[in-house]
């Protein structure tokens, strides 16, 4: 039996970590947490730390990592943030030779300004943006695929395209919805009906359906889509595909180093073994362990599980729909 194809479309960031005990400490003031930087001044780093994200080239990673053929598409450039993210990925055993890359265009770049316990400030240049009227992707990539992973693609209009593209070759698609689709509820639940798995966090889930539990919102999204993943960080998570509910807690109780990255792992982890067949509660015990890994390192991608990776009991409550 040949492995599963599942191919990744959306925006690829260089992301470069700044790490500083004395300059970034946390502030608190009416309820936000936040970084105070004077003006004027230098501030000393401890330590400036390399690496590369994006929410979809993140999940392309646990794919590759968990021996699925993980195929990655998008426009990037000539630029070092572009050629860092492609060798990244190469590294890694991700097919990237759908990926146009020209001098027109820019890869993402972040700046995470990270203080004690995982929490950070990011400041994001969000590169080039594709549009549906671009015509740049070639859809030949959905040949053989069995699934599309997709988050924010920038522009609602491409998202619609996408979807109806993958559809007409058969993939079955998971969907992570981020600022601009969220930003468009009506379209966005009019799409979930070619959408087979959201995953949204609990913040997300509210803007497309009514619900304050976490489980009374992943009932009300399968009004739209069979299967829904609404995880809440630290407090855990709750799946259903409309047959059963599974709530999961905490996989294990460690110390976070960064939280970049932890949702996509969460997200990514759950398909990579859909995938391949394993029961929702399988899959989520995965996804709650490679999300756990990961928040345990700097970067959203240096604690993602690899293939044969030995996982322990957490606590899960199953029950049906």
């Amino acid at each position: 039996m040949s492995s599963p194809l599942i191919v990744t479309l959306g925006k690829a960031t260089q992301d470069v970590f700044l790490r500083s005990s004395k300059s970034f400490q946390p502030h608190t003031s009416k309820g936000v947490m936040y970084e105070q930087l004077p003006l004027g001044q230098k501030l000393d780093l401890d330590e400036v730390i390399f690496a590369t994200g994006g929410n979809v080239t993140n999940a392309a990673v646990t794919f590759a990592r968990q021996g699925l053929h993980s195929r990655f598409a998008w426009a990037l450039g000539i630029d070092v943030a572009s050629e860092a993210i492609l060798q990244d990925l190469d590294k890694e055993g991700v097919d990237t030779q759908f990926v146009v890359q020209d001098e027109r265009y820019r890869a993402s770049y972040s700046i995470i300004l990270m203080a004690k316990g995982g929490e950070r400030t990011i400041l994001n240049y969000h590169g080039t943006t594709i549009t549906a009227a671009d015509n740049v992707l070639d859809f030949r990539l959905f040949e053989n695929a069995d699934w599309l992973y997709l988050s924010s693609l920038g522009d609602m209009d491409l998202l619609e395209r996408v979807v109806s593209m993958a559809k007409k070759y058969t993939v079955k698609i998971m969907l992570n919805p981020a600022g601009v689709e969220l930003a468009h509820p009506v379209k966005l639940r009019a799409l979930l009906e070619d959408i087979d798995v959201l995953a949204v966090n609990k913040e997300e889930c509210q803007q497309i359906v009514e619900g304050s539990s976490l489980e009374e919102l992943a009932r009300h999204a399968t009004h739209y889509c069979p299967t829904v993943v609404v995880s809440d960080g630290p407090h855990g998570a709750v799946v259903t595909d409309g047959k059963t509910i599974i709530k999961a807690g905490m996989y294990e109780d460690v110390p976070v180093v960064d939280r970049t990255g932890g949702g996509d792992a969460f997200g990514s982890g759950f398909l990579s073994q859909l995938a391949q067949g394993k029961s929702l509660r399988e899959a989520v015990v995965f996804a709650s362990a490679n999300s756990t890994s990961v928040v345990t390192k700097v970067g959203a991608k240096a604690g993602i599980l690899y293939q044969g990776v030995r996982l322990h009991d957490m606590p899960i409550e199953e029950k049906d729909f």
